[in-house]
């Protein structure tokens, strides 16, 4: 009995060895979000966007506000750029990452905070605005986004 199944290991072995090489298949095929049952058009609003600034400012302030007792607030951004778009692949939902430099009232005149940012398409209001997610280093005071805003990035 140990011979033939030695025999049958050592077949099925070699039949193994002399077939092509098996490539397995994908976990799922790549859909472009624009070809879904409900589709993304792929236009998400500049990282310089007016209304995507005033809502990292109107949020940054609330937040200091409401949970850290803190009059601080975003005055000014600077040095505006995007750093990706889409970078997650073309079957995921819309974004663009974006940087930019805040000035915060109350503060020495040339010192300011990188912000970190995204804007994604249809992850707002009910899905029906873009949705911002953001960072401003040295204010991640729960460290949602720690190390130094790092988990925001792309």
């Amino acid at each position: 009995m140990a011979m033939r199944t030695g025999l049958l290991v050592m077949a099925l072995l070699g039949a193994a060895s002399a077939s092509p090489v098996i490539v397995p298949a994908l976990a799922r095929p790549v859909l472009p979000a624009e070809q879904r049952d409900r589709p993304y058009t792929g236009d998400v609003p500049s990282c310089s966007d007016a209304g995507v600034l005033a809502t990292i400012r109107d949020r940054f302030q609330e937040k200091e506000s409401e949970y850290w007792h803190s009059s601080r607030q975003i005055v000014d951004f600077s040095h505006v750029r995007q750093s990706g778009y889409r970078t997650n692949g073309l079957d995921y939902i819309p974004r663009r990452y974006c940087t930019a430099w805040a000035h915060l009232d109350n503060e020495r005149p040339r010192h300011h905070h990188l912000v970190v940012y995204s804007i994604g398409e249809g992850l707002g209001w009910l899905g029906y605005t873009a949705g911002v997610n953001w960072c401003v280093t040295g204010y991640d005071r729960n460290y949602a986004y720690a190390p130094s805003c790092h988990a925001a990035r792309h």
